[in-house]
């Protein structure tokens, strides 16, 4: 959905539970307004420190926003989890509009989308709700002048051209996580994180200077907690990470804007979500 709103990715996307693990900001500068969309980690029962942290940048971001966006899929029944979160919002929100948000139309019939409207209009007292497809473009123009019609007047806070503040190495190692995600199952999803640890322009020789485009080397580590899940993300002879390889230099091309010398390395750092160093490694600060 932030992506659509803003027209570019900035965030990255999954099938898998708790992919989005950072406060993503999308920019969206027009004539008459500019809307910070703020794409924040799912709710849930934390099960370890990063849960219990991410769980808590949630609630702040709650706390400083003018608006709150309550997504509910179009094809999925609103469950106690909803409701838990609906009333918590409503708690933690100090008074902020909040706009019902029906997402995936695309996947549900004519009469299956009305009863999710009817059910939402009972699920909390929403200042309005829109149904909206992100993959379709259904409505996302729509539902940016909703979000903008509740916002107060003041200054804007970005320039123009800025589509979001989020640093270029951590877009870069979430585009890697990304490609990592891809056909894992189970638990490991959750054990996956990476970081950038070395990224510089390739010094181009004069013999060079005339030949092919700038070349960027980009140094990530993939770390996983078990050394089982390390060599599921190797793969054969390390196969599958090659395919990751592949797949996310192609996103950090066009993101950076040059060819890129992409070079990947796995590492166990055992039980990190637990961990307070290594979270703070990993940029999870609390």
């Amino acid at each position: 959905m932030l992506n659509a709103i803003v027209g570019q990715k900035i965030a990255i996307t999954s099938d898998k539970p708790q992919t989005t693990r950072r406060a993503v900001r999308g920019i969206i500068t027009r004539p008459d307004a500019q809307l910070v969309i703020v794409d924040t980690p799912g709710m849930h029962r934390p099960r370890t420190l990063l849960g219990q942290r991410l769980g808590d940048l949630v609630r702040t971001v709650w706390s400083d926003v003018d608006v709150v966006g309550f997504c509910i899929p179009a094809d999925e029944k609103i469950g106690p989890g909803d409701r838990r979160i609906a009333a918590e919002i409503a708690e933690q929100a100090h008074g902020a509009p909040v706009v019902g948000i029906v997402t995936k139309t695309d996947t549900a019939r004519r009469e299956q989308l009305a009863a999710q409207l009817l059910a939402m209009t009972e699920l909390t007292d929403f200042a309005d709700i829109v149904p909206v497809s992100a993959l379709a473009g259904v409505q996302v123009d729509v539902l940016a002048d909703v979000l903008i019609a509740h916002l107060p007047a003041g200054p804007r806070l970005y320039p123009d051209a800025e589509i979001t503040d989020e640093p270029l190495e951590t877009r870069i190692a979430e585009l890697v996580r990304e490609a990592a995600l891809a056909g894992v199952r189970e638990e490991l999803p959750h054990s996956l994180a990476a970081l950038v640890t070395e990224m510089a322009p390739r010094e181009r020789s004069a013999r060079s200077a005339t030949g092919p485009a700038a070349l960027t080397d980009i140094y990530v580590t993939v770390f996983v907690e078990r050394p089982s899940q390390k060599a599921i993300i190797l793969g054969h002879k390390g196969s599958r990470l090659a395919d990751v390889g592949r797949r996310a230099r192609l996103e950090i091309e066009e993101l950076i804007g040059t060819r890129v010398y992409l070079n990947l390395h796995v590492a166990v750092a055992k039980d990190w979500q637990r961990d307070p160093k290594q979270l703070r490694k990993l940029g999870f600060d609390g």
